[in-house]
Order: C-alpha cells, then sequence, then structure tokens
C-alpha cells in the first residue's frame, strides 16, 4: 500500500517543564544530562524551561522533581511561580549585561509581554522586594565578581555595568554592602553570593 502524499502525521505534543534557579549555561548543561539520563535527550533546554516531545509519565515527572531537587533546582507548577521566575532570569540577565536600550521597566515588558503595573506586583509578592532593589542586588553582586576576579578600574566597572559614574557605582555598592568597591576589592572575598541566593 503507498502512503498517501496528503497525509501529514500529527504533531507530537510538546510537554514544557518551568523549573527555578536557573542562572548560567553550567545550569542548562545539567538540566540537559539530567533529562537525557530520564530518556529525553533531544529536550530544549534554556535558562528556566525545558521542552521535551511527548507527554512525561507522572513517575517519571515525580523522579525528575527528585532529582533537580537534589541538584539545587525546582520544579515549578504554579504559572504565576513560572511568570515570577521569568521576570527574575529577565532581570539578571540584564543587570548582568550591562547598558540597556531603555529603561528597567521597558526592558522588562518587551522582553515578557505584560504590563510592568502586574508584572512589578507579582514579583514583588513572590520574591519580597522590588524589581528595581533585586536589580541593583544583581548589578552589585556583578560588580563584586569583577571587584574580585579582575584588576578592572572602578570607572571600567561602573560603565560595564550601566553606571553613569564611578561616583553614582560607588554610591550604589556601599547602600548594599556598607563598604566602598575599594575596600571590597581588599577584603571582601568572603562576601561573595551565589546568583541565585541574591
Amino acid at each position: 500500500m503507498r502512503p498517501d502524499r496528503n497525509h501529514t502525521p500529527q504533531a507530537e505534543a510538546r510537554h514544557t517543564l518551568h523549573i527555578s534557579n536557573m542562572v548560567c549555561p553550567r545550569c542548562i548543561m545539567a538540566v540537559s544530562s539530567l533529562l537525557s539520563g530520564e530518556g529525553y535527550p533531544d529536550a530544549r533546554v534554556t535558562l528556566g524551561t525545558a521542552t521535551v516531545d511527548g507527554e512525561i509519565p507522572p513517575a517519571t515527572m515525580e523522579r525528575i522533581r527528585r532529582r533537580l531537587e537534589a541538584i539545587g533546582f525546582g520544579l515549578i507548577d504554579d504559572p504565576r511561580d513560572a511568570l515570577a521566575e521569568r521576570i527574575r532570569l529577565t532581570i539578571i540577565d540584564l543587570a548582568r549585561g550591562g547598558r540597556m536600550q531603555r529603561n528597567l521597566s521597558d526592558e522588562i515588558v518587551a522582553r515578557i509581554g505584560h504590563d510592568y503595573s502586574s508584572l512589578s506586583k507579582l514579583f514583588s509578592a513572590r520574591q519580597g522586594c522590588t524589581i528595581e532593589r533585586y536589580f541593583i542586588a544583581q548589578k552589585v553582586e556583578r560588580a563584586k565578581e569583577l571587584l574580585l576576579d579582575s584588576d578592572m578600574p572602578l570607572g571600567d566597572i561602573a560603565e560595564m555595568l550601566g553606571y553613569s559614574s564611578t561616583a553614582h557605582f560607588s554610591a550604589q555598592f556601599r547602600s548594599i554592602e556598607q563598604c566602598t568597591p575599594t575596600d571590597f576589592r581588599r577584603n571582601g572575598a568572603a562576601r561573595r553570593k551565589p546568583i541565585d541566593a541574591v
């Protein structure tokens, strides 16, 4: 029997997992490896999500949940929590990427596609701080990395992180760390935090 040339197989269902605490390329590699070990070698993994072809049986889903938790990640079941995680990952990306084309609120709206007021309320309720405060904390954490891992001058760090001046950078740094960037560079190695703990 000849195949029907007009027949197209129905697209296989896809299942998207929303995963918390993914903040870097190593996280993507770890989740990809985990899913491959669970029989999903072609999973498409990005920061915060993993999409697999087909349905995931409940027993497999529970095993994936336990394995993710064992390496510091978590499955997000509530859509509002998933949206809050998308906001968080967007802020981290913006804070670590330097200058933006628009102000923070416009950048977040452009990337996520909801009105800023609702995103701001959701994020504050879920994260316990404002978007702006979290953004500043992430920029300061990136500054701490640069201060300890490079010999970049303060002015270059300030410019890289999108500050209008070294003075503005220093003042914001001091508001979070209670010391100047120069003092931190001298003796601040013990005060570094993982990105997901900021």
